[in-house]
């Protein structure tokens, strides 16, 4: 019966993870990423490197990158390694990597 326990527990304790990580997932509506897609493609920058610096969702970019504003949106984006990121200024971690 211990051993059936534990097991429950350890299944639970991982689903419990599972969830808290979903809950930091950033959603981007489909239009927003419309307006953050064509406002990038008219305002084109230089690709930066970056080095050491994965570009995964939930990265933070060091503050040698410089975030560029999209009007009416709250995160920024910058290019890195020829590939557009959307970050979030208060962290400065990669909520979305578009190619």
């Amino acid at each position: 019966m211990r051993m059936h326990l534990t097991g429950v527990a350890a299944v639970f304790l991982l689903l419990a993870g599972i969830g808290a990580a979903a809950a930091e997932d950033v959603v981007i509506a489909p239009e927003q990423d419309t307006v953050i897609r064509e406002y990038v493609k008219k305002q084109p920058l230089a690709s930066v490197k970056v080095p050491g610096v994965e570009l995964n969702v939930g990265t933070a970019l060091p503050d040698t990158v410089e975030l560029h504003e999209v009007p009416n949106v709250k995160y920024r984006y910058a290019v890195i390694d020829n590939r557009t990121v959307l970050v979030d200024p208060g962290t400065r971690k990669i909520v979305k990597v578009n190619d």
